[in-house]
């Protein structure tokens, strides 16, 4: 049996039949760490002995019959702003590379208690500021398509992970794109939940009224499993939602007749690569014959979205990153004789990097006395209109499709000379988060460079299960497809 073609339920079914232990499947992981890693460079941390260790006592439980879930005993990669008790959490950045938490995040509980095999912490741009996963303290991770190109960002580490078979699933998340966009550029499925839908508890904030922890898997079945087991209701996060139903795997149907389908016709204008239109305009003819109605529509204020995010983000950003300071965690400068103030300073200097050095200025900017109406309230402002676009968008559609990217995954080294340039990779991934709505990435063909293209499809609130429904259609479509080729 190849152990690394399955997806992870897949795997976990094999392992309750018998047909594979998860000590064998972490032992298959391991090896495909050992060969590819150096190249790829997916991983911060790696618990080789920790995590075989947990695969045995893992094993243990399913043969008793304890565990019986649909990812018991598979191996599954974290991202590394995921807080793990017990295993360094650096979030990419100088400043925690020796934090070693002593709670681990809501989420990564969830995975634990359901019983998956933590191998590690994955790379990500440093506080998941970036696009690219290129603004690690720890260095780049490289595309598995083709390791002269970027895997996305800020799960970058995760969407490679998963790409190259170094794990089964992983967790991610997304600020302003930064679960989808990894995917599109990687060729797997992301998903970026309703916000509130899985607890933040745990995970170290960036922009708090954006970020949501969300899966990158193999396929969309693995997708829905994922978010069945990782959103919940909790306590300790006060923006938690309380749902009703979060058993996403009957959603997992292989019908879109009557759904309508939005195609926003500016996510479609100038700047759009032409081979990635005509791979997500192919696709979305695959729903059309498959049931689906389709129907172009103008959403309108999509040029605000990139000011208004970066505005809302920086600012949201300046406030969160105040606490590392060298006082209470993390990495501290040398100099026994140095005064509070130059401590922080000369901290903060050594242990943040560009980016974040940049993003952190412009939320005091635009936080300051004097400037804060004129930027930071009225992008709160155009926050609430996009809301509202969206509401008016989805008063007529069931889903909105569309591209993921404007292009391909960019070739190492462009995005970090021109920044705006990488800021306006977002530019069809933000508005999600700004109006905290679900949405999902998933492959929709390849360049003529062998890049994977990412299709996305967005739904409202709490409409997680449409989506799920729509991909799965999409795949199912695209794989019967390939067979009778």
């Amino acid at each position: 049996m190849d152990i690394l073609s399955l997806t992870a339920v897949e795997l976990s079914c094999a392992i309750r039949e018998g047909r594979v232990t998860a000590p064998e499947a972490l032992a298959a992981v391991l090896e495909r760490i050992a060969q590819k890693e150096a190249e790829y460079h997916c991983y911060i941390t790696i618990e080789k002995e920790k995590a075989m260790q947990s695969a045995i006592e893992v094993q243990t439980r399913i043969e008793a019959g304890e565990l019986s879930g649909p990812l018991a005993g598979v191996p599954v990669a974290v991202k590394d702003n995921l807080l793990t008790e017990g295993t360094l959490t650096t979030c990419g950045s100088r400043i925690l590379e020796n934090f070693v938490p002593t709670f681990s995040a809501e989420a990564v509980n969830l995975l634990k208690k359901a019983g998956a095999v933590i191998i590690g912490k994955t790379n990500m741009d440093e506080f998941a500021m970036g696009s690219t996963t290129e603004t690690s303290y720890y260095g780049v991770t490289r595309n598995p398509a083709d390791t002269t190109r970027v895997p996305g960002g800020s799960s970058g580490g995760s969407a490679a992970a998963v790409a190259a078979g170094e794990c089964f699933f992983a967790l991610g998340s997304d600020t302003g794109g930064s679960i989808r966009q990894p995917a599109g550029y990687c060729g797997v499925v992301g998903m970026k939940p309703t916000y509130g839908t899985v607890s933040r508890y745990g995970l170290v904030a960036y922009g708090s009224s954006l970020d949501q922890i969300g899966p990158l898997t193999k396929d969309v079945t693995d997708c829905a499993a994922v978010l069945s087991l990782i959103a919940s209701h909790d306590e300790k996060d006060s923006t938690s939602m309380k749902r009703e139903d979060t058993d996403f795997m009957p959603a997992l149907v292989k019908d879109v007749k009557g759904m309508k389908i939005g195609i926003p016709r500016d996510y479609f204008t100038e700047g759009l690569d032409g081979q990635v239109k005509k791979a997500v305009l192919s696709a979305a003819k695959v729903l059309e014959k498959n049931g689906a109605i389709l129907e172009e529509f103008d959403l309108s204020l999509v040029d605000y979205a990139i000011p208004a995010y970066y505005t809302i983000a920086a600012a949201e950003a300046s406030s969160n990153l105040e606490r590392f300071d060298g006082i209470k965690y993390g990495y501290r400068a040398a100099g026994d004789t140095l005064g509070l103030h130059e401590m922080y300073k000369k901290t903060r200097s050594e242990g943040f990097g560009e980016e974040v050095k940049r993003r952190i200025m412009l939320g005091s900017f635009v936080l300051s006395s004097g400037y804060y109406d004129a930027y930071y309230l009225k992008a709160l402002k155009v926050k609430a209109l996009i809301k509202q676009a969206f509401d008016q968008a989805f008063s007529r559609y069931d889903l909105i499709l569309g591209p993921v990217s404007p292009t391909t995954a960019p070739v190492l080294g462009e995005s970090l000379s021109d920044p705006l340039k990488m800021y306006l990779g977002d530019i069809y991934t933000i508005s999600v988060n700004l109006a905290g709505l679900p949405a999902i990435s998933l492959p929709c063909g390849r360049d003529d460079q062998g890049l994977p293209i990412g299709l996305q499809l967005i739904g409202d609130c709490f409409s997680e299960k449409k989506l799920l429904r729509a991909a799965y259609t999409y795949e199912q479509a695209v794989k019967n497809a390939g067979k009778e080729a």
